[in-house]
């Protein structure tokens, strides 16, 4: 499943992760840190929806 940044537009994809930021794929979005932020904007995870 994919969540997107309801501000910038940023997907994350739990198949992908985001390995970048120490997040390995297949990392559900209920298991990724509370305190993630967006890497484009810098918004907190509860400004992520899931993807359509």
């Amino acid at each position: 499943m994919k969540y997107v940044c309801s501000a910038c537009g940023w997907e994350y994809d739990e198949e992908a992760g985001y390995p970048e930021g120490g997040i390995a794929p297949g990392t559900k979005w209920e298991d990724v840190p509370d305190d993630f932020e967006c890497p484009v904007c810098g918004l907190d995870k509860s400004s992520f929806d899931p993807a359509e």
